[in-house]
C-alpha cells in the first residue's frame, strides 16, 4: 500500500495535468487555451459560455472498523490564477506595462501562472450533513527586476483574485453497516464574465480531493466486493472518479484513475503531460535549440525547471527512462503455472483460477464468477526455458521463436465454451474498463486472437463486427482488447451460447 507522500505524487500529476505542454513556450498554439482538468467555474460561466460549470461531487463508501466512530478528513486542492504582467521602469519614475522585458539575459513574459493552494477541513464524523465555506484570499506581489549594478529597471506583477467555495460533507447508510460518503464542491465566487480570461481567475483550477479516513475503510468503486457491489452502483459521481489512494485514503479526481496508481520510480519528474512517455517527451526538450529554450524559461517557472531537469540529466538517468525488463516467468511464469495460487510476478495478487490481478479475480468470485476457468488454452512455457537466463532461454518477448505462443489458436474458457481466433463475442465491458470500452458495451464483435501478457494475464483482441473499418483494422494488427470475463460467447445467430458438456 502506498503512502501520503505517493499519494500526493500522484495529486500533483493530477493537479498540473495540461498545465503547460511541450514544447513549453507561451506561443505555442496548444498553450493558448490552457485549464483542461477539474475546472469549477464561477457561477453562471458555463451558462455564459465563458466558463465551465462550479461544481463537482463525489460519493464513496466507508466501511466503519467495529464500533469505532468514523472520521473524515477532506482535503480540497487546486490551483488560484495568477496572473503575471510586466513593467518597465521609466526615467521619471513610475512603470508601463509591456508585453516582454530582458533584464541581465533573462526574459520576462506576461503570462498566467498559478498559486498551488490547499485547503483542510475536518476531521468530521460523517453524519447529518456539514457545510464548510472555503474563503482563499486574493492579494497583489510586486518583485523587483534589477540591473547588474542594482538599478530597478523593471517589476513584475502576480494579480490573484480572491475565491469562495461552499464544501458539504455528508453520509448516509447503504445498507450492510456501510456508509455513504458524499462530498460536494460548488465555487459560488462572485465574478465577471465578460469572457473566458475573467471568468478563468474566478475559477478553481484543476480541482481534486484527498479524503482521508480514520475508524473506517474505504470500499473501491472500481471493483468492489460481492456485498458492496449493490451500494457501489448506487454512488454517482459528477466530474470526478474516486480511486482507492494509499492506506484509509481516496483521490477524487478529475481524470479517471485506476486504484492505488502510483508515478512510475523512473520518473524524474512532472512534464504535465501524463498522455506522453517520459523518454520521449525528454529526448524532445533535449533537442530544443538554445533560443527555444530560453523562450519556455521566460514563459514560467514550472517551465524553466522542466528544462533545467532535463539539461541535467545523465546517461544513467536516460536509461532507467528506458525501461526496465523484467522476467515474467520468475515466481510464476507467463503462462501454465501463472495460475496457481501465490503465482505471478507480485505474490498472491495473481489469484488461482485467474491470470487477472486484483482481488476481484479470487478463485470462484468477482465480477466474472467461476465463469473464468484456470484452463486458458495457452500451452505451459516449454522446459528447456531459463526462467533466470535472458541469454540462454527462449526469447519470450517474440512470439515468432516461441513455439508455445499461438495467438492465432490459443484459446481461453468462458462460461465452458473455446473463445479463440473468428470466435463472435458480444463485449461487456467491466466496471475496471476505461471509459472509452464502455461505448463498446452490448456490441458484437470477432475474436482476431487470444493473448497472454507478461504478467501472466489473458487478453481476447476483437475487431466490432458492424465496424465498416474491421477488415482494415484486422488487417494492420489495430484490435480492441478485453479480458475473458469481459466477453459473452454467442452463436452466429447472435445467441449466447451454452456451456459444452465436459
Amino acid at each position: 500500500m502506498i503512502g501520503m507522500d505517493a499519494v500526493r505524487a500522484v495529486a500533483d500529476a493530477v493537479l498540473y495535468e495540461g498545465y503547460l505542454l511541450y514544447p513549453y513556450r507561451s506561443t505555442s498554439a496548444k498553450n493558448q487555451v490552457r485549464w483542461q482538468f477539474g475546472v469549477l467555474g464561477p457561477p453562471g460561466a458555463a451558462a455564459a459560455g465563458v466558463g465551465e460549470e462550479p461544481d463537482l461531487s463525489v460519493r464513496c463508501l466507508l466501511d466503519p472498523a467495529g464500533d469505532a466512530t468514523p472520521e473524515v478528513t477532506v482535503h480540497l486542492r487546486f490551483l488560484q490564477l495568477q496572473r503575471r504582467s510586466v513593467e518597465r521602469a521609466g526615467p521619471a519614475g513610475g512603470f508601463t506595462p509591456v508585453p516582454d522585458l530582458t533584464v541581465a539575459g533573462r526574459t520576462w513574459l506576461a503570462w498566467d501562472e498559478a498559486a498551488e493552494r490547499e485547503v483542510v477541513l475536518g476531521p468530521d464524523v460523517p453524519a447529518a450533513d456539514r457545510e464548510h465555506r472555503v474563503e482563499v484570499a486574493g492579494g497583489d506581489d510586486v518583485e523587483i527586476l534589477r540591473d547588474p549594478d542594482g538599478r530597478p529597471v523593471g517589476r513584475l506583477v502576480r494579480r490573484r483574485r480572491p475565491l469562495t467555495a461552499s464544501v458539504t460533507v455528508s453520509a448516509r447508510p447503504a445498507g450492510g453497516g456501510l456508509l455513504r460518503l458524499g462530498v460536494d464542491v460548488r465555487n459560488v465566487t462572485p465574478s465577471p464574465l465578460d469572457d473566458r480570461a475573467a471568468a478563468t481567475a474566478g475559477s478553481f483550477l484543476g480541482a481534486h480531493l484527498i479524503l482521508v479516513a480514520d475508524g473506517a475503510t474505504f470500499l473501491s468503486l472500481t471493483d468492489p466486493p460481492d456485498r458492496a457491489r449493490e451500494a457501489a452502483e448506487a454512488c454517482v459521481q459528477h466530474r470526478c472518479w474516486p480511486v482507492l489512494a494509499g492506506e484509509g485514503a481516496v483521490l477524487a479526481s478529475p481524470i479517471i484513475l485506476y486504484d492505488h496508481p502510483e508515478v512510475a520510480p523512473e520518473s524524474a519528474g512532472g512534464l504535465f503531460d501524463s498522455t506522453e512517455i517520459d523518454e520521449i517527451l525528454t529526448l524532445r526538450v533535449m533537442t530544443l535549440t538554445d533560443d527555444e529554450k530560453a523562450a519556455a524559461r521566460a514563459t514560467d517557472p514550472h517551465a524553466a525547471a522542466i528544462i533545467d531537469r532535463c539539461d541535467r540529466l545523465t546517461p544513467a538517468d536516460l536509461q532507467r527512462l528506458h525501461g526496465a525488463l523484467r522476467d515474467p516467468r520468475a515466481g510464476g511464469g507467463l503462462r501454465g503455472d501463472s495460475n496457481r495460487a501465490g503465482g505471478g510476478l507480485r505474490g498472491d495478487s495473481i489469484h488461482a483460477d485467474s491470470g487477472l490481478r486484483g482481488d476481484s479475480n479470487r478463485a470462484g468470485g468477482g465480477l466474472g464468477g467461476d465463469s473464468v476457468h484456470a484452463d486458458s488454452g495457452l500451452p505451459a512455457a516449454p522446459p528447456e526455458a531459463d526462467a533466470g537466463d535472458f541469454g540462454g532461454g527462449l526469447p519470450w518477448w517474440d512470439p515468432a521463436e516461441d513455439s508455445s505462443v499461438s495467438p492465432d489458436t490459443d484459446h481461453v474458457l468462458v462460461n465452458g465454451v473455446e473463445i479463440r481466433r473468428d470466435s463472435l463475442v458480444r463485449l461487456r465491458p467491466s466496471r475496471r474498463a476505461d471509459a472509452q470500452d464502455l461505448f463498446y458495451a452490448g456490441r458484437v464483435a470477432r475474436v482476431t486472437a487470444v493473448l497472454g501478457d507478461v504478467d501472466g494475464g489473458r487478453h481476447v483482441a476483437v475487431v466490432i463486427v458492424d465496424d465498416p473499418a474491421a477488415d482494415l483494422h484486422d488487417w494492420y494488427g489495430r484490435y480492441l482488447y478485453f479480458a475473458p470475463d469481459e466477453v459473452e460467447p454467442i452463436g452466429k445467430e447472435g445467441r449466447s451460447c451454452e456451456p459444452s458438456e465436459s
